[in-house]
């Protein structure tokens, strides 16, 4: 990818303050859920969910020892009251998370939005609406790492807002599909109404060597940078708490920042790592 700062762009911001985010990537029936909610994150993002052919929605556990689960169906919730007590626990009791997610990538649906299409009585609109009222689900996030059909992910997007979803993304790469994505979701609308109101830029792996400040400028929407925790799958990528603090202080004195986040809660468990101490490094420079 060429530097960002390169691209002369006249902009507005986005109205996004003090974003402190998490990627579950772990079955949320067997991660820290006290912890996520206390730890000083206000985003959590469930990773892992899926469109399948027919509209159906599935929650992949990615945790051993799980099972996939079938959450919406014809229309109706069917994930078990049990998993959507959980998920509704998040956002209730002590619990400093006012934002839930769920993240998906874009397998299938170029072709659910030309057949059946969007409408509102198409299965995919009524199993997305069912699994936002019985998760209390407040956006969507898109983690397209390969598809990249811009006339169906607007097509999508737009659909998500009709249920009253936002709609977030999270490149690693690409930024041109990502910005004609903004803008024609955000077109005529004023910033606090932006649909697409959040990027969660991957700075980690294949996005490793992004720089915030330059998608911001490029972008026209300010980005939270997303830090891969200390972990055993790619240790080259892995960040202390510390390291992360650093970073995010170093990106957001170069141009301010939506906040910051990482990917993910299940390496923090498996590796014996602090929540508190992770969430302490966003607080202290998103506070």
């Amino acid at each position: 990818m060429k530097p960002l700062l390169l691209f002369p762009i006249i902009w507005h911001l986005a109205i996004a303050a003090n974003i402190r985010s998490i990627f579950l990537f772990k079955d949320v029936m067997k991660s820290n859920t006290t912890a996520l909610k206390t730890s000083g994150f206000n985003t959590l993002i469930m990773f892992g969910v899926g469109i399948l052919s027919n509209g159906d929605i599935m929650y992949y556990s990615n945790t051993p020892g799980s099972q996939d689960v079938r959450v919406a169906s014809g229309g109706a919730y069917v994930g078990g009251e049990t998993l959507a007590q959980k998920v509704r626990s998040l956002k209730t009791g002590e619990t400093g998370v006012t934002r839930l997610e769920i993240s998906m990538n874009a397998q299938n649906v170029r072709n659910l939005m030309a057949t059946p299409g969007p409408g509102p009585e198409t299965p995919l609109y009524r199993n997305f609406q069912a699994l936002k009222e019985a998760w209390t689900l407040d956006a969507v996030n898109n983690d397209d790492e390969s598809i990249y059909d811009l006339n169906s992910s607007v097509t999508f997007g737009r659909m998500l807002g009709r249920v009253g979803y936002k709609y977030t993304i999270a490149p690693y790469t690409n930024a041109q599909f990502w910005l004609n994505m903004k803008n024609q979701l955000n077109q005529g609308l004023r910033e606090q109404d932006w649909l697409l109101d959040r990027v969660y830029l991957q700075c980690y792996d294949g996005g490793a060597n992004n720089n915030p400040p330059g998608w911001q400028t490029f972008l026209g929407m300010k980005v939270v940078p997303l830090i891969w925790v200390i972990n055993d799958s790619k240790p080259q990528f892995g960040a202390t708490a510390a390291q992360a603090r650093t970073r995010f202080a170093q990106w957001h004195q170069q141009n301010a920042l939506a906040g910051g986040g990482y990917w993910n809660d299940y390496d923090i468990e498996k590796m014996g790592l602090s929540y508190r101490d992770y969430g302490n490094a966003l607080s202290t420079v998103f506070p």
